[in-house]
């Protein structure tokens, strides 16, 4: 049985005080959570004290993001082996706010972060690698913009996506990766994908993996859903067959509707 894995994007929220007061709620919300786990993905700046207070919790640490590079003259990057340092075992790729597919020619420094930052499948492809390389599990996001949802391209553009992050990447450790399903029209915006459609689309991703690596790795691949996932529809899309958890934006931001969606996961 996959086990579920709920993880809290905090995105750019939270200082290093406010983590830690939220990691103290969290603790005894979900001491009773059994047969889940349970993710916290801070900004880059709050990564060692949320291990630090995560103490000797089952939380596990996460990062939004890292760059291929191990070191070198990458101002502001950061790299998986400093990762792994901070205490991280998962990092987050490819989430839809830093892929640049909003189809506007040049970036909008004011607008949407995903104009700005314009990763593209290459650079998610080279970001899988590098945490694999270093003992990271990669959170790899896939979806569709709305404007592909409507002409119908749904299944080719998550098929497309999830055979291009795993360029390079042994068939035989495909099991034990993470993959999202974030349709992008409901990311931040408060729509949320009709659970039997999101539970389809994650099949569509599962499917894509047994083509890739056989069928016990597209049994063992868990399939996250995230986008606009609050607690009064937790349970409905936990439920489904083909959805192993989810990677919670805005309701992960408060411990309470937080630990509300873990225990919806409960096995």
């Amino acid at each position: 049985m996959r086990i579920p894995l709920l993880a809290g994007n905090w995105k750019l929220n939270k200082t290093i005080e406010e983590a830690n007061s939220f990691v103290n709620e969290l603790k005894p919300l979900i001491a009773d959570a059994k047969g889940v786990e349970v993710l916290v993905c801070p900004v880059f700046t709050a990564l060692a004290a949320v291990k630090a207070a995560s103490g000797d919790s089952a939380i596990l640490l996460g990062a939004q993001d890292l760059y291929w590079k191990e070191s070198g003259a990458y101002t502001g990057e950061v790299s998986a082996p400093l990762l792994k340092d901070a205490g991280c075992t998962h990092v987050i790729i490819g989430h839809s706010e830093r892929r640049g597919r909003f189809g506007v020619p040049e970036p909008d420094l004011e607008g949407d972060a995903g104009r700005v930052f314009g990763d593209t499948d290459t650079s998610v492809n080279k970001k899988v690698v590098a945490a694999l390389q270093h003992g990271l599990v990669p959170i790899i996001c896939v979806g569709e913009t709305l404007a592909e949802r409507q002409a119908g391209t749904t299944d080719s553009i998550v098929q497309a996506q999830t055979r291009a992050a795993l360029t390079g990447v042994d068939t035989n450790i495909l099991g034990s990766l993470v993959f999202a399903y974030e349709p992008v029209w409901a990311i931040g915006t408060g729509e949320t994908c009709a659970a039997e459609e999101a539970n389809r689309v994650c099949g569509v991703i599962r499917a894509t993996i047994e083509a890739l690596g056989g069928s016990e790795a597209a049994q063992s691949v868990r399939v996250q859903y995230g986008g606009s996932v609050k607690p009064d529809n937790a349970a409905d899309l936990l439920g489904r067959e083909h959805i192993d958890g989810a990677l919670v934006g805005g309701a992960s931001l408060k411990a309470d509707s937080f630990a509300q969606i873990v225990l919806a996961a409960k096995n």
